[in-house]
């Protein structure tokens, strides 16, 4: 299966569910806030926050649910154990709605995986 290539995070957006979109663009708007010192990206066929040209974050919309991930998140500190993954770096967590998002919890893992 072939991946989708999007020449902006824009056009990546566009390109996902109604619902998905939504979720989408609370995340955004949530990383633009928490680490303002990233800027989008797409690698992969997900939408992604980058530092320079290292990957810190990303979104990948599945059918139910985004997920919002860290590529370093195996490393990160995560008391609450929202975050999921058995890759050795790579982990996510799995959101189905916008009420899915602690901002608290989300914070505390995306200031670590930026630093």
């Amino acid at each position: 299966m072939k991946m989708k290539a999007y020449a902006s995070f824009e056009q990546y957006l566009a390109g996902q569910t109604p619902r998905n979109q939504d979720v989408i663009r609370v995340l955004r708007a949530f990383v633009k806030r928490v680490a303002p010192e990233l800027q989008e990206s797409v690698k992969w066929g997900n939408g992604c926050w980058v530092q320079g040209k290292a990957p810190v974050a990303y979104v990948y919309s599945a059918p139910d649910h985004v997920q919002f991930g860290f590529f370093g998140g195996s490393a990160l500190k995560d008391p609450t154990r929202v975050l999921i993954g058995e890759g050795k770096f790579v982990r996510h967590i799995k959101v189905r709605r916008r009420s899915d998002i602690d901002e608290r919890v989300f914070g505390a893992l995306l200031r670590q995986a930026a630093n």
